[in-house]
């Protein structure tokens, strides 16, 4: 018999909103992006120091990811077998601008290596993996637009062989004034079914 996976729980970051399974709990329309990601770091009691050093592109989806996480109340005393599959469209593009800013002339050359650790879009990934001590596979993928039935597969394919006991998915993207953070938590609990159907609906809710 076929093992069934659910989605267990998901959050929504964008237009300064952050939710959790369709509840708001954070928002603040007044904000920029840089001033919005702070306050709701604070308000979802997110501890982490190194926030404040990422990249946007990382807070965003550390912030997201970390959400999900905490609702899981894991122990991060014991490695937690979660697989990270995320996406977006823009790859690390903001990033990268501002490194090639800080090399583009060569009387005024000061690349900042604090800046190019971030022009990988899966450095966010790992920071997840660090604070809640996630070890298993990853992967963050580049698609022209929200690709549900990807994460769906890839997540399926990653649970069916045994390489995980829950996948976090989802699609994190920023580019200038552009952001929106959608993961979600696939398991063999909860009551949403795993497919491209509720993804998507998810996904636009």
């Amino acid at each position: 018999m076929a093992l069934e996976y659910y989605i267990k729980s998901y959050t929504h970051i964008k237009n300064n909103t952050v939710s959790l399974n369709g509840e708001v709990i954070y928002k603040d329309e007044e904000l920029d992006f840089k001033s919005f990601i702070k306050a709701a770091y604070k308000a979802t009691e997110t501890k982490y120091p190194k926030f404040f050093k990422m990249d946007s592109l990382s807070k965003l989806a550390f912030l997201a990811g970390d959400i999900l996480l905490n609702n899981e109340s894991l122990n991060i005393e014991e490695e937690n077998n979660i697989a990270l599959v995320f996406s977006n469209k823009a790859s690390s593009l903001d990033t990268d601008r501002k490194h090639q800013e800080s090399i583009q002339h060569q009387e005024n050359y000061y690349p900042s290596p604090a800046v190019f650790v971030y022009t990988l879009p899966n450095i966010c990934i790992g920071e997840i993996s660090i604070k809640h001590k996630l070890y298993s596979e990853n992967s963050f993928f580049i698609f022209d637009g929200f690709n549900a039935e990807h994460l769906a597969t890839y997540a399926t394919s990653l649970l069916v062989d045994e390489k995980a006991t829950d996948v976090l998915c989802g699609w994190v993207e920023y580019d200038g004034d552009d952001y929106e953070a959608f993961l979600y938590l696939v398991s063999q609990q909860g009551e949403i079914e795993h497919n491209t159907k509720e993804i998507i609906k998810l996904y636009n809710n």
